[in-house]
């Protein structure tokens, strides 16, 4: 199995991996941590299976293997899934949260889908830039301005996420999330665009300007025994009009669906 995916989607999946777990600094932290969907006290590691579209677009899906890390260091370094980051600035009581993430952004293989097909491949590039974390009584804010790193598209994207406890049992923990994408016109025209090389019969040359994405969805964890959890998740991401008009895209509604098993240590 291929560790490839698109721009939207690789978003939307580091996005809802994150927020399948976080290390809290106390036990009596965890009922405000609205983002956390499993209470442990200790870091969790495991593997799942998530499926997504093969390519930006496409209507066409993928199976990934997929790892589950939510370690924390000091209550300030942090791994979770395909995200890491630091902390740097707290409020008093560690409700409002700044620092820095980096974020894993997987290109595609133009062979997986008929749209694609005969094009260049997308890259694999980090993403990395300024995080903020606002815990409220209402739900958990997440903001991100992320930088491609990497030199694959040389853009940046601006992500905004709601999240809010839906079901917070003893067995079931739910949560609800929604949230935007922008991503400017070199991240979108690098992902969704068609140079005038790649321009084929029935796939005219486009260049994509900046846009919007939407995505919503629900992720949540099970408990099982003493130190393991079921882990899941499903979100759905519109793209914008920028993306949604390219020759390559077959279908507006981008879904992803994620299962996996986790053991706290």
């Amino acid at each position: 199995m291929t560790m490839t995916t698109s721009r939207p989607t690789s978003l939307a999946l580091v996005g809802l991996l994150s927020l399948l777990g976080a290390t809290s600094a106390s036990a009596a932290a965890i009922d405000k941590q609205t983002e956390t969907a499993i209470p442990r006290t200790g870091n969790l590691y495991g593997l799942g299976i998530g499926v997504l579209p093969a390519t930006s677009g496409s209507n066409e899906l993928r199976t990934m293997v997929l790892p589950v890390i939510q370690a924390s260091f000091a209550d300030r370094f942090y791994i979770n899934a395909l995200r890491a980051g630091v902390w740097l600035v707290d409020s008093d009581d560690r409700r409002l949260r700044i620092g820095l993430a980096a974020d894993a952004r997987f290109g595609w293989d133009a062979d997986d889908s008929t749209r694609t097909k005969g094009m260049h491949d997308r890259d694999f590039s980090v993403d990395i830039g300024p995080a903020l974390r606002w815990q409220t009584d209402y739900g958990t804010l997440n903001a991100q301005w992320g930088f491609d790193t990497g030199a694959a598209s040389k853009g940046h994207s601006m992500q905004l996420q709601f999240v809010r406890a839906l079901i917070r049992g003893p067995a079931l923990r739910l949560n609800g999330l929604v949230g935007l994408t922008w991503n400017d016109s070199r991240m979108n025209n690098y992902y969704f665009g068609v140079t005038p090389a790649e321009a084929a019969p029935g796939r005219p040359s486009y260049r994509a300007g900046a846009g919007t994405q939407w995505q919503a969805g629900v992720n949540g964890a099970w408990p099982v025994g003493q130190r393991g959890s079921v882990l899941f998740g499903l979100m759905a991401t519109r793209l914008g009009n920028a993306q949604a008009e390219s020759p390559i895209v077959e279908t507006r509604l981008q879904p992803l669906a994620y299962l996996g098993y986790g053991w706290t240590f």
